[in-house]
This record gives structure tokens, C-alpha cells and sequence, in this order.
């Protein structure tokens, strides 16, 4: 596996199951650049544990094919240079526009770096009248986020809407098993925006279900503002962290402070109610 992002993970967790042997290959010093490193080390160790094998800080040198079926890549890491041998390589290592075939430039529609076609906040292009949506664009390449740009236009041309995409939460999951669950700020994001906040973190063989299920890897993490104590952003490793992300992605929207969530009553044994004790863990 070229690349330690999320395709990447996703894929390579996924043949390690069907009994293939994988190696992830990452140029960086973590997996997962955007996320924490406490996220990106925990995911790493989970992988392991699977089976995987992760180089990081290794870049690919060059990759051919020996002639015996196999595909040969040579990679170079701070102990050196040395060769995988497998039966595939799959690149993961992002993914880029082919708006050069579109010749764009004859109806007047600019691109920027990387060949994404420039909108603005309403998604609209250098042709008024003309529109962008989804991964063209650039941003966030998620099935939903373009989804979601389209209810932005419809709402504006039909029904008199001032929508922008900088209204809106980002919400995300990585499904590898357990899943990575994330939503607004990162504790890295809010240190570099010059926020006070607080962080709630708890490991999830605390959580009940996830310890009855025999699933306790992984942990939830929550920014939360030290002044209105509301939530600025979160990552549930565990068991559903997509879903349980989605739950603390709904406090975020109806703006609750996590007192609520602290101090609500959720069925058990339920993920939800580990809420209390995560809460009940950044007080003060």
C-alpha cells in the first residue's frame, strides 16, 4: 500500500483480513497527516496488531516488475534502503482532478493548483451562472460534502438561500475496523487557532459495551472549549466511532454544553453512555 491515509488503511486492513500479508509504505512521520498524532499512533498500533506491517518516513525510490508475477518496489527509510516484494501494489497517495481534458478554458472557467476548478463560497465559478460540485473543486472529497453542495445551489437558485460551504460541519469516518470518527477541531487545529480548551479523553475499555463486545482498542477524544464548555471538535477510535461521532456532531449543532451530556441518562449497556464518564472527565 503506497500511501498511509485513508484509502490506504481502508484497503489494507481489508486484504490483511482476506489473508493477504500488507505493507503500508508512508512518506510522513505518522499515518493520517490531518490527525492528531495520539490518533495516528493508536491507529498504527491497532494495524500492527492486526498483522500489518507500517513503514513511516519511507518514500518509494522506484517500483518494476521482476518478470516472476510479482511487483518489486524499492523504498528508502532513515535505516536505509531496502525491497518489497508482493503481488500488487496499490497507490494511495491521493488522488488529482483530469479537468485538463475538459478544456475549461474555452468557456472561461479558471482552475487553481492541482487543476480543481475555483468557486467560491456559494460554489459558483469564474462564470457566473456556472457551478461546482464535489471532488472538482477540491476540499473535503467526501460522498456526503458533495451531497451536500448541491442542497447549497438547489437552496440558493430555488428557494432564495444565502448558503455557504464554510456554514457547514465537516464530519468524517475512516472505516477501518475499529472505526475512526471525526468531527470539527482537532486539540492540534485549536492549539495552532489560539484557543483555550479543555480535553476529554477516555480509553474505550471503559466503556462497557465496547468490553462485552470484545472490542476495547481505541479511545475517544473531544476538544471542548474551556469558556463555554461547548464542543469544538472530537475523534472516537472504538467500536461505531462513526456513529458515535455523529452523536457528539448533534451537540455540536444544537450547540450543548457536554454538562448535558454528562449528566444525561442513556440506556445500558449503550456506547452512548460513555459519555457521562468522558465528560466527566475534562471537569474543571
Amino acid at each position: 500500500m503506497l500511501g498511509g491515509s485513508y484509502i490506504g488503511l481502508e484497503f489494507g486492513q481489508m486484504f490483511r483480513r482476506f489473508g493477504s500479508r500488507v505493507t503500508v509504505v508512508q512518506r510522513g512521520p505518522q499515518l493520517l497527516a490531518r490527525e492528531d498524532p495520539d490518533i495516528a499512533d493508536a491507529v498504527a498500533a491497532i494495524l500492527r496488531e492486526d498483522g500489518m506491517e507500517v513503514l513511516l518516513e519511507t518514500s518509494a525510490v522506484a517500483v518494476e516488475p521482476p518478470g516472476d508475477g510479482r511487483v518489486s518496489l524499492a523504498v528508502r527509510s532513515p535505516e536505509g534502503e531496502r525491497t518489497l516484494l508482493g503481488s500488487h501494489l496499490l497507490a494511495a497517495a491521493g488522488r488529482t482532478p483530469n479537468t485538463d481534458t475538459l478544456d475549461l478554458a474555452a468557456a472561461g472557467v479558471t482552475t487553481v493548483t492541482g487543476g480543481f476548478v475555483e468557486a467560491n463560497e456559494r460554489l459558483e465559478t469564474s462564470v457566473p451562472g456556472v457551478y461546482a460540485l464535489g471532488d472538482v473543486k477540491g476540499g473535503p472529497a467526501f460522498t456526503h460534502i458533495a451531497f451536500d453542495d448541491y442542497r447549497i445551489v438547489r437552496d440558493n437558485l430555488l428557494h432564495g438561500g444565502n448558503r455557504v460551504v464554510g456554514d457547514r460541519p465537516v464530519p468524517y469516518a475512516v472505516f477501518i475496523d475499529p472505526q475512526l470518527g471525526r468531527i470539527g477541531l482537532s486539540e492540534s487545529d485549536a492549539g495552532k487557532a489560539g484557543k483555550t480548551v479543555r480535553i476529554a479523553k477516555m480509553g474505550m475499555e471503559r466503556v462497557a459495551r465496547a468490553v462485552e463486545i470484545a472490542e476495547p482498542r481505541g479511545f475517544m477524544k473531544v476538544v471542548v472549549d474551556a469558556e463555554t464548555d461547548q464542543i469544538l471538535g472530537a475523534a472516537v477510535l472504538g467500536v461505531e466511532g462513526g456513529e458515535l461521532m455523529a452523536m457528539l456532531q448533534i451537540a455540536m449543532m444544537g450547540r450543548l454544553p457536554t454538562a448535558a451530556l454528562r449528566e444525561a441518562v442513556f440506556a445500558h449497556p449503550t456506547l452512548a453512555e460513555s459519555f457521562n464518564n468522558l465528560f466527566a472527565s475534562s471537569e474543571g
